[in-house]
């Protein structure tokens, strides 16, 4: 992908950007006509301004702000929001606040940051069995854990 095709949807919206050289995030802005308030504990729809255009095979994946997160409690309602390539509404970003103070989203804050990605799109093959590892099925904190093969149990 050379390029990212960007609609702007309202005269006020803003084109995500990058912050440094060094950033591989876009940072996505509020683009509203007014504040919102998000109460503790409170989920918001809140738009970005703009659509993207996406080649097949590619997604925008929409991550949470760390200093939002950290210093707000202001997260993405859906942990990473995926925004699929025949997709050509407006994007928009879920916040919830998972702190005990209301938080104001002002036009122009900077909400989340977007990452576009190649994605496999592999065709499903259903199988009456899959290769074993060492670690087999122990998960959820398990990597790193010897395995039962290696204690000999």
């Amino acid at each position: 992908m050379k390029k990212l095709k960007l609609k702007l949807m309202h005269e006020f919206a803003e084109a995500p950007t990058r912050s440094t050289m060094g950033s591989v995030g876009y940072d996505i802005k509020a683009c509203l006509e007014t504040p919102i308030e998000i109460k503790p504990g409170e989920t918001v729809l809140v738009s970005s301004g703009f659509a993207i255009e996406l080649e097949h095979g590619v997604a925008a994946f929409l991550y949470a702000r760390s200093g939002l997160g950290i210093h707000h409690g202001i997260i993405p309602a859906n942990c990473v929001g995926v925004v699929d390539s025949d997709y050509r509404g407006e994007v928009k970003v879920g916040l919830r606040n998972t702190s005990d103070t209301p938080f104001v989203v002002q036009h122009g804050d900077r909400i989340a940051q977007m990452l576009i990605a190649k994605c496999e799109l592999p065709e499903i093959e259903i199988c009456d069995m899959i290769e074993e590892t060492s670690r087999g099925s122990m998960g959820f904190g398990s990597s790193g854990l010897e395995s039962p093969a290696a204690k000999g149990d």
